[in-house]
């Protein structure tokens, strides 16, 4: 005769099938083994990833640090004085290593407070945009119907306009200033979050421990959260960290036009605004702000290109 089973032991188990699809298995040796775990671990074999890491880690150190040192030994970045016209495009050399912009002032310098702009616009404006697409692409995928039918077509009303035209008319009319570059960049790119969480969901709410959930009584927030969610975020983690490196260059692009970060703060784009004039006679004024910018959005692309390698469930025992 079969008893039938009752309903925290049965959520129970769907909770535990779900866990084992999220990557906990036990390995011969006794010890658990998760997703994540084996993801680092594959990870750590990618050189170019690990290398990227480094770099990224660095940039932010660095600008994390700068209050502490930059302005003793480089020179307050935003300076004004008079005095320092002396000191205007000099080349590179031990005291300035990136040489000194017209003003005189340090370029290095301004190149790692620059890092916290764009550090903050890429972490900030891909967290805004990952969180309206996150939910976007949970209530499409997993309601379907009326909802995914209205949400995946505004998302393409969105991707139906060149992204980076559709920001600069957004910065036109809500004004220029950082807060605004965080808003614009954030909100105009959730839709390609939305569309890369909602097939991740799809291939995933069709799984038994979903459906056993759904029966035992788990409500809709249990269900995305505890079983759909864990399962789905990884193709997210490798997006957002590209995503930022996508919005480091727009950003710059921004400030290059004069529609980002207000002068006199310093922005990778307005330093090669600034240098483009200088370019047959200083080109470090330009050069070296631009080599910042791709090898820190190279070092996103990378990293996330690791990511993505690492957490491919086929790459497992590989």
């Amino acid at each position: 005769m079969n008893y039938p089973v009752s309903r925290p032991d049965a959520q129970a188990y769907a909770d535990s099938i779900a866990v084992e699809h999220s990557g906990v298995a036990s390995a011969d040796s006794g010890k658990s083994r998760t997703l994540w775990g084996d993801a680092l671990g594959r990870l750590k074999k990618n050189k170019l990833a690990v290398i990227a890491a480094i770099w990224i880690l660095f940039i932010i150190v660095i600008a994390l640090s700068a209050d502490l040192w930059v302005p003793q030994v480089l020179g307050d970045p935003n300076s004004t004085a008079a005095n320092m016209a002396a000191e205007s495009r000099l080349p590179p050399s031990l005291e300035h290593p990136f040489g000194t912009d017209t003003l005189g002032r340090d370029v290095l310098s301004r190149v790692i407070y620059g890092a916290r702009i764009s550090l903050t616009v890429g972490v900030v404006a891909t967290g805004i945009s990952t969180a309206i697409g996150l939910v976007m692409g949970a209530i499409a995928a997993y309601y379907g119907g009326i909802w995914d039918t209205i949400i995946m077509r505004l998302a393409d009303i969105f991707l139906a306009f060149p992204y980076t035209l559709f920001v600069i008319a957004m910065i036109a009319v809500i004004g220029n200033g950082i807060q605004n570059v965080f808003i614009a960049i954030g909100i105009l790119g959730w839709p390609s979050i939305a569309r890369v969480f909602r097939s991740a969901i799809l291939s995933v709410k069709q799984n038994d421990y979903v459906d056993a959930a759904r029966a035992m009584g788990a409500s809709d927030l249990r269900i995305i959260a505890r079983h759909i969610f864990p399962n789905s975020v990884a193709s997210i983690v490798v997006y957002a960290t590209m995503n930022i490196g996508g919005a480091i260059l727009t950003e710059s692009a921004l400030s290059f036009l004069g529609m980002g970060v207000v002068p006199p703060d310093p922005s990778w784009g307005t330093l090669i605004q600034s240098g483009q004039q200088y370019l047959q006679t200083e080109p470090w004024l330009m050069v070296l702000p631009g080599l910042a910018i791709l090898s820190t959005v190279l070092a996103f692309t990378l990293l996330g290109d690791g990511l993505r390698d690492a957490l491919d469930v086929k790459m497992k025992d590989a």
